[in-house]
């Protein structure tokens, strides 16, 4: 046997070894590729009505939040007209207070002066009768 045809049987070997070798890892490479492709296909069949629905959900927020924008003027209205009723509510309690405060010296002044007229009708006519 020559040289080269030992050459030639070691190449061969090594060609059959490597082809040996290579068949699981083509055979695995293979089975990556199916699940992949499995995978890109259920996404692609769960991504889109996912899709879809996110975008129902932003159109959704978008009318809600103005909606929201266009009442914030109506809530700010509304605090406005609630604040000046609590200060006219609080004036009116003022004024009643001094009404009350008016009618409570007012009776008193009454009843005094009542009291004081028949305390003098009583002394004149003492006074007339008595002489």
């Amino acid at each position: 046997m020559a040289l080269t045809e030992i050459i030639l049987i070691v190449i061969c070997i090594a060609a059959c070894l490597l082809v040996l070798t290579l068949i699981p890892t083509l055979l695995a490479i293979k089975r990556t590729a199916t699940a992949v492709g499995d995978l890109t296909t259920m996404l692609q069949g769960e991504l889109k009505p996912a899709l879809k629905e996110l975008t129902e959900l932003l159109a959704e927020l978008k009318t809600v939040g103005g909606g929201v924008a266009e009442h914030t003027d109506d809530v700010v209205r509304f605090m406005t007209a609630l604040g000046e009723t609590g200060t006219n509510l609080s004036t009116i309690n003022r004024s009643v207070g001094a009404v009350t405060g008016v009618l409570n010296t007012t009776a008193l002044w009454a009843t005094g002066a009542k009291v004081a007229g028949k305390y003098i009708v009583e002394r004149y006519l003492k006074k007339r009768g008595g002489v």
